[in-house]
């Protein structure tokens, strides 16, 4: 399935949001500049349905400079999203090694161009954000945080039910190993 977001309603916007960006979701943001660089990131969130937005904060190199993904994004505007599963675990805690090349061709990592203007998703990424940089925020310490505006989505077609129920199985950040949801409960009702 391939969404513009532009042509949803907030209410869908935000089912595909809360239903795809776990808490402390782990994800590969793909960015295209001297090279393709497939990052790994731990601190990113939803931040609004209208716009909208997801909110990703990188850090810098141990030399002070910009990693490549914040100096990517803020040069080309324009970077994916890719949700992590379990299938691609091993890959995914590789690309966090600090390299001078392109983890796609050190680690082997193929990838897919599914929207010609956006960066390619790591092929079989359960589901993507494909999205244009929108702001910096500037909270004066080591951390950037950069507001991404949500302009298509991919999802892989096993994981959609009717009207836009997203059930995924993806790997998220906690402390410092991984995990994956465990069994579901559903809410108590309300009186």
């Amino acid at each position: 399935m391939k969404l513009d977001f532009s042509t949803l309603s907030l209410k869908d916007r935000y089912k595909i949001m809360s239903r795809t960006v776990i808490p402390r979701p782990i994800a590969w943001i793909v960015t295209e500049g001297e090279y393709l660089n497939i990052a790994p990131f731990s601190y990113f969130i939803p931040l609004s349905s209208e716009p909208p937005a997801l909110l990703v904060s990188i850090g810098h190199k141990k030399d002070g400079s910009p990693k490549d993904t914040l100096k990517n994004i803020e040069e080309r505007k324009k970077c994916t999203i890719c949700m992590v599963d379990e299938a691609h675990l091993k890959q995914m805690h590789f690309t966090s090694k600090a390299l001078q090349e392109s983890e796609a061709e050190y680690f082997d990592i193929p990838t897919k161009r599914i929207f010609e203007a956006f960066p390619p998703i790591v092929q079989g990424a359960p589901a993507a954000f494909f999205c244009s940089f929108l702001q910096r925020v500037e909270l004066g310490g080591k951390t950037v945080p950069l507001v991404l505006k949500v302009e298509r989505y991919y999802v892989d077609d096993r994981y959609v039910k009717e009207d836009y129920d997203i059930e995924l199985d993806l790997i998220a950040r906690v402390g410092a190993k991984y995990a994956k949801l465990g069994e579901s409960i559903e809410p108590p009702q309300i009186p």
